[in-house]
């Protein structure tokens, strides 16, 4: 999430729950991101949750007054079923972590872990809002114009042209209350330009959104017209979602790592690179996808995001940064005011 965009509602102070246990490199790159962000913001309080021991070696010495520890004895491992471990382990730091955003007791919750369970923990623990058949996980991709809502990236696999639907109206509520942008133009992602193109849920999702009339609704784009920033909102399952965001990350650093070969071959290379220094980095900067944080889950009934499983103490402390500002947006209460009293499941 690109916190620069982000409109807060509200200045107040906030309560981040981690899961310090979740992610490849948990706890000490979770410990160790989420302690620096801590230090900080005093104002603001973190939940760390996991086993105590393993935290407090990672922190490797007294928390900030603003850190509280939440014991959890089990850990979702990144391989696991996510549907098993939820019923085996009740007490897993996500699931425990889950809890304290339903009980009122945190704003927001971030992880790195299992991203399947953390999900599922989400649609088990919190709900869907009303209106919500499936939550959808949103990112915001990098264009020379400003940014775009990509979703889903991540929550369904397998979604239905209703589906479609409904994450359209929630990218758009969310590139237009969250964002800033006017009439947000929402696209479907597919293998065409032309309205209909795709397969069947492609085509039913056209079909409702032009019934429905409500949405800017431009069509189809195709992924090689992202960059180009023809939509606010690109609409697509999960996979397709999950493919083009990595593809963009794995090409920003493919292209990265030729310019470095090229500015350290024979002479001309670090010549060249003195003069260019400052354009690479701010070109750097603009492809860093760490600064995005992490990816809001939305439609549950709560701030859940969720960040990579690979993430470093750096990415972690833009995730919790990230989390602090979502929840200062109240994200889940705008969707439910939008799609509280309204018809959101067309028929057919």
């Amino acid at each position: 999430m690109d916190l620069s965009t982000v409109r807060t509602i509200d200045g107040g102070a906030v309560r981040v729950v981690v899961d310090a246990m979740g992610g490849d490199h948990a706890p000490l790159e979770i410990v160790t991101g989420t302690l620096a962000w801590a230090r900080k913001h005093p104002a603001d309080t973190i939940l760390l949750v996991g086993l105590p021991d393993a935290i407090d070696r990672a922190a490797g010495g007294p928390l900030p007054r603003n850190v509280e520890v939440v014991a959890a004895s089990e850990v979702v491992e990144m391989d696991e079923s996510p549907a098993l471990a939820l019923k085996n382990k009740k007490d897993s730091s996500i699931m425990v972590a889950m809890d304290l955003i339903k009980q009122g007791r945190g704003d927001a919750l971030v992880t790195a872990g299992h991203s399947g369970a953390g999900m599922a923990a989400a649609v088990l623990r919190l709900g869907r809002l009303p209106g919500v058949d499936r939550p959808a996980l949103a990112v915001q991709m990098i264009t020379e114009t400003g940014p775009f809502v990509l979703l889903d990236i991540g929550a369904n696999v397998d979604a239905t042209g209703n589906n479609l639907y409904q994450y359209a109206h929630m990218g758009s509520l969310y590139a237009e209350r969250v964002l800033g942008v006017k009439n947000p133009r929402i696209a479907l992602l597919s293998i065409g330009e032309e309205k209909g193109k795709g397969d069947l849920a492609i085509q039913q999702a056209t079909q409702m959104l032009d019934e429905d009339g409500t949405l800017n609704f431009v069509g189809n784009v195709e992924g090689r017209d992202l960059v180009k920033h023809k939509t606010d909102v690109a609409v697509c399952d999960a996979v397709v979602g999950n493919v083009t965001m990595k593809f963009f990350e794995g090409l920003a650093g493919f292209i990265f790592d030729l310019w470095r070969s090229e500015f350290k071959r024979g002479i001309r290379g670090p010549i060249g690179y003195v003069f260019m220094r400052a354009g690479v980095g701010r070109i750097r900067s603009t492809f860093d996808y760490e600064r995005m944080g992490a990816s809001p889950l939305l439609g549950v009934k709560g701030m859940v995001l969720i960040t990579h499983g690979s993430a470093k103490r750096r990415m972690i402390e833009f995730a919790v940064e990230a989390g602090a500002t979502a929840a200062r947006a109240h994200i889940p209460e705008l969707i439910a005011e939008e799609f509280r009293g309204q018809a959101r499941k067309p028929k057919g």
